[in-house]
């Protein structure tokens, strides 16, 4: 099996979805299902169970998948490291973002850069869905994600900035005749959901209930930002937001109202426990010493 082949495996057996692991590699569908076929033939046995509504990982693909992870990052790690040794960097940290707004952040991130020279700095998109894995697998060393976060093998670190949050509706709600929004209007419309991602996290971004005591309904599975603007901007869903949207994603077709009844989400450095590093601990006492952002004040 050729390099490429395993990543086209690899990284099918993470999304399970053909078109997506496409635009993900940057190839065609077709690409993506002749190697899977090719691959098939090769073992001699499915990898995956294909429906119309689903794709999954057949027993054989899980063991394959396990077995083949650890020898893919290794590969990669090893020609990262030889291009950085020959560039007289020693090692790289890498900074999966959550939030949308590393620009912000960038005060933390050339501190970190001007004390450290021989290290660098790599800033990643990190998916809401399934938050911690990549923490887990190893593809990043640093995570910032809100709080809380209670996993027993992650470690929390300090908080780089607090970011009130905003309801989000398109631009010709009925809520847009609102000033302000509140928890209690979300009883009345559906929210987006998640797959892959615990409770407690979920809801510590949209609760699971107001504070009247109405469950607020989750529906759609949305798995990015861009899927969650969808179904907003079509009126499906209504959806909290954190302020910083308003800089980031600014839209004609979604209006932001401000939410009069929760407190501000709060995003902080978070990494495996096992995997911390010097790398890893130079970065969270850069954050300490800088001190949290004032995100408004910009």
């Amino acid at each position: 099996m050729e390099l490429r082949d395993i990543e086209i495996f690899l990284t099918l057996a993470e999304e399970l979805h053909f078109a997506r692991t496409a635009e993900r590699l940057r190839v065609t569908p077709a690409r993506i299902t002749k190697a899977i076929q090719k691959q098939e033939r090769q073992i001699g046995a499915p990898l995956f169970e294909r429906t119309p509504r689903a794709v999954r990982l057949t027993p054989l693909g899980r063991q394959l998948r396990d077995d083949l992870w650890p020898v893919y990052t290794g590969l990669q790690d090893g020609m990262r490291r030889a291009k950085l040794a020959a560039q007289g960097i020693t090692g790289m940290l890498r900074v999966g973002m959550i939030p949308h707004n590393a620009h912000d952040l960038r005060r933390y991130w050339d501190t970190f850069c001007s004390r450290h020279p021989q290290w660098k700095l790599q800033i990643r998109i990190a998916p809401f869905v399934d938050p911690f894995a990549g923490l887990r697998r190893g593809d990043i060393d640093v995570l910032v994600a809100w709080l809380p976060v209670e996993e027993p093998d992650l470690t929390t670190g300090p908080v780089l900035f607090t970011d009130p949050r905003l309801l989000g509706v398109a631009a010709d709600h009925e809520l847009t005749r609102h000033a302000t929004g509140s928890l209690e209007m979300l009883a009345d419309f559906l929210h987006h959901d998640a797959p892959a991602r615990p409770d407690y996290w979920a809801d510590g971004f949209i609760p699971s209930h107001t504070p009247a005591g109405h469950r607020i309904e989750r529906g759609p599975l949305a798995r990015s930002t861009e899927e969650i603007l969808s179904l907003v901007t079509t009126g499906e869903t209504v959806s909290l937001f954190a302020h910083h949207m308003t800089r980031y994603y600014i839209r004609p077709d979604i209006a932001y109202l401000p939410v009069r009844d929760i407190d501000p989400l709060k995003f902080a450095l978070v990494w495996s426990a096992e995997a911390e590093n010097d790398m890893i601990r130079a970065l969270a006492q850069t954050v300490r010493d800088l001190g949290s952002l004032d995100l408004l004040s910009l």
